[in-house]
């Protein structure tokens, strides 16, 4: 808990001051005013994240946190388990959806056994971090202990922090669990107060019993555990999920050190509403990337009152998004660094 409460009070606001020189410097470009949309928000706010005029982000990782869940006793799901294992062993080969992407922008992806149900290769290439052999079910009971859940939390911190320190100025927000989107719609059902079926959604594959049924499995989670509305933790530990509480780690540790962490979808997104719960400030060093085709990221990039950038209907996970989004900030860069101003343009012209 330690490392959580030291890594909440370092999280400072955005730099004001800088935010409104960028500002100043993107309305004067040589260009019609708003001309570059969204481009120009994301260059103004990645100077507010960096305390730079003119941002750097060429060192980028995604961070995949890879677990299971109990609550796939339940049959949420028609993927069988070990599919977790067999993916997690996949992104250090590159074989990944995730890696595809994140190659072309020259992205490393930093796998992380946060939860996986079985114990992986220690030389296999994946960062061995287990808290827990996978959640329990929470649909019997709660999911892992108030102190699995931060110990989880401390396991994003510690691995998005040394990234930091290898020279990493730009994080990806990624997972890997069959399973997954049921706590996910579990925590999103909690903080939204709303009945589960209207943020529960297909996923990878679900299971026979339909959506209906795996609303009802939620149901009966929240129903026997109680989680506390008001308690982050206590809603991660009570019906979430190892995976989700180490990025939320990663976002606190982003914020922390002043570095712009770019979530994925609809699993990414509810771990930066606990991230956001935890601390409210982390919000302003959150880019969302793409809007997931599950129905309750939407729900969740609202009440986190952001807007994702891209429109694919996505729904893979693994941070498939926040990387395919990279090359954007790249180019929010570009455009402060090398596009001239008005003025600067008739000096050079003379």
């Amino acid at each position: 808990m330690q490392l959580l409460q030291e890594t909440m009070e370092k999280i400072q606001a955005v730099d004001q001051e800088m935010m409104g020189k960028a500002r100043e410097r993107v309305d004067a470009l040589s260009k019609p005013p708003q001309s570059l949309g969204k481009l120009e928000a994301l260059a103004i706010q990645l100077s507010g994240i960096t305390g730079e005029l003119f941002p750097n982000i060429d060192q980028k990782a995604m961070i995949v946190m890879a677990g299971d869940h109990g609550v796939y006793d339940e049959g949420v799901t028609t993927n069988p388990q070990n599919v977790t294992v067999f993916q997690t062993l996949s992104f250090p080969r590159g074989l990944t959806g995730v890696c595809a992407i994140a190659n072309i922008t020259n992205a490393k992806v930093v796998p992380v056994d946060i939860g996986v149900k079985e114990d992986l290769p220690t030389d296999a290439g994946v960062m061995i971090k287990k808290v827990k052999y996978g959640t329990d079910n929470m649909a019997k009971g709660p999911a892992m202990t108030r102190e699995e859940a931060v110990q989880a939390i401390e396991v994003g911190i510690e691995v998005a922090t040394e990234e930091i320190k290898k020279g990493v100025n730009l994080l990806g927000t990624g997972e890997m669990g069959i399973g997954n989107t049921t706590p996910s719609a579990a925590i999103l059902s909690v903080i939204h107060d709303c009945d589960p079926l209207e943020v529960t959604g297909f996923g990878a594959g679900v299971g026979a019993g339909g959506i209906e049924y795996k609303a009802e499995v939620i149901r009966k989670a929240i129903a026997l555990n109680k989680p506390n509305p008001q308690d982050p933790l206590d809603i991660l530990a009570k019906v979430g999920g190892l995976e989700i509480a180490g990025m939320a780690g990663v976002i606190l540790a982003a914020a922390a050190n002043r570095v712009p962490v770019v979530i994925d979808g609809y699993i990414s997104t509810v771990a930066a509403l606990i991230a956001y719960k935890l601390e409210a400030k982390v919000k302003e060093y959150v880019i969302p990337s793409h809007a997931s085709e599950e129905p309750g990221a939407k729900i969740a990039a609202q009440l986190l009152d952001i807007e994702p950038m891209l429109h694919m209907n996505m729904r893979l996970g693994e941070g498939s998004g926040a990387a395919l989004a990279f090359p954007i900030l790249d180019a929010a860069c570009s455009m402060m660094k090398n596009m001239a101003t008005l003025e600067e343009a008739m000096l050079l012209l003379k």
